[in-house]
């Protein structure tokens, strides 16, 4: 009788003080996916709106890759690392603010540590803002038919409308898979080197138990529970799955398990690959790395603006596609075809088009810096308004101009300050970056 009081004691006193046994976070949702042309194995809840955790991050190395292949980015390209950055919560690599650290190290700690502060490190250099990557994030998901998710911040710590599906994650992990191969390994290993520390997998249990794991992300918030995107590859099969709202890891690691059992067993054996598409949106990614002196006119364009779903820059060429992530440098080119650039013209900020014009140029030894290209021209105008708040001193003198290009029939808008020497326009660049603001120099066109 003692024995049984003490019990319900124990239970009482447990509830109240947080020593109760855990319980589910939130609704409980599950797909399963032949990775080869995306029919669905196994469903529940899958169309359920919840908080996606860490599996945000998929999206954040997605458009990490994607910035690398477009030449916006380098692996080896030193981030700067804002107060943002550095104060976000654990889980984290233990970035400081003012800290200069490769990209290649931020992939490796957000796919491999799940680290907070590396996520918004990337969002930040992608975008040149948090709130510009999440509207980023949010606008590529739509062109990858993520119709049901929506996206506000690189991490995936719980916010107000940060939400997604079980079948969303399931859409981003084939995307991730067969957009870029080339990258896909890193969700592969148990751990590596982030530069100033090394970084184990969180998801190590199911890479070193299941037979053909090969990825993806974990995730866990107390709002979302434990949360789980595997891969899993046998022969010629490859299966995904997906789990939302897990009750601890333990238990998310024993059903992960099932499912993507449960995914090869109703697999068929050969079956056509389709790869998934993506639809253009309309979103622009800005380039955020300076050109080199010499860089061609084309090449320059093509680097001011990349499409978020058809894109306008020809793929990057990576001079070693064996390991993306290998220590030694990765050099990345553009590839420039003039055939490939449409005839230019010039647009009033007010949107109205004249008849078509030579696009007006920098006066013969003027440099210029480039705050991006948009399709908007009004949004190319605010931009170049909200630098002017940046306290440039440069800036103050020099000539706005937002001018219309053609790139491959899409029509974009430049941000530019021209009139200015070279060493003014660099020193205005170092000072915006510095602010995690966009800027490239152009040189003078003659």
């Amino acid at each position: 009788m003692l024995r049984v009081v003490f019990s319900a004691v124990v239970l009482t006193v447990g509830a109240l003080f947080g020593a109760a046994p855990a319980v589910q976070a939130a609704p409980y949702a599950a797909i399963v996916i032949d990775a080869r042309d995306g029919d669905v194995l196994h469903s529940r809840n899958a169309d359920t709106r919840l908080h996606p955790a860490s599996l945000t991050k998929m999206m954040t190395l997605y458009l990490a890759f994607e910035a690398v292949e477009n030449g916006t980015l380098d692996l080896d390209q030193q981030i700067r690392i804002s107060r943002n950055a550095a104060s976000e919560p654990p889980s984290k690599l233990g970035l400081r603010a003012g800290q200069r650290i490769s990209l290649r190290y931020l992939i490796r700690a957000a796919a491999i540590r799940s680290a907070n502060d590396a996520a918004t490190a990337i969002g930040e250099a992608v975008a040149g803002s948090e709130t510009a990557f999440s509207q980023l994030m949010t606008e590529t998901a739509r062109s990858l038919n993520m119709n049901s998710t929506t996206f506000r911040n690189a991490h995936g710590l719980t916010a107000s409308g940060h939400m997604s599906t079980a079948r969303d994650m399931a859409q981003l992990s084939r995307h991730l898979f067969y957009d870029y191969p080339q990258y896909y390994n890193i969700f592969g290993r148990t751990s590596a080197s982030a530069g100033i520390a090394n970084v184990r997998n969180t998801n190590r249990r199911l890479l070193n138990n299941y037979r053909g794991a090969d990825g993806i992300k974990t995730g866990y918030t107390r709002a979302a529970g434990y949360n789980l995107a595997a891969s899993a590859e046998r022969g010629q099969e490859r299966v995904i799955a997906v789990i939302f709202g897990g009750r601890s890891s333990d238990w998310r690691y024993h059903r992960m398990v099932e499912l993507l059992n449960m995914g090869f067993e109703r697999a068929p054996a050969r079956v056509a690959t389709i790869r998934p598409q993506r639809a253009e949106t309309g979103a622009i990614m800005a380039s955020v790395r300076p050109m080199p002196r010499g860089t061609s006119e084309v090449t320059q364009l093509m680097a001011a603006a990349s499409v978020v779903g058809n894109a306008i820059v020809p793929q990057a060429q990576a001079a070693t596609t064996a390991s993306a992530f290998a220590p030694s440098p990765t050099a990345m080119r553009l590839r420039s075809d003039s055939a490939s650039l449409a005839a230019l013209a010039e647009r009033s900020v007010t949107g109205v088009a004249p008849m078509a014009a030579p696009r007006p140029e920098p006066r013969t030894g003027d440099w210029a810096v480039q705050l991006g290209a948009y399709r908007n021209p009004d949004y190319a105008e605010s931009v170049l308004t909200n630098a002017l708040a940046s306290e440039v001193a440069a800036l103050n003198s020099a000539r706005r101009q937002v001018s219309e290009t053609v790139v491959n029939g899409v029509n974009l808008h430049e941000a530019q300050f021209i009139g200015m020497s070279q060493e003014e326009a660099t020193a205005v660049c170092s000072s915006l970056r510095a602010q995690n603001r966009i800027c490239r120099l152009v040189e003078p066109s003659s």
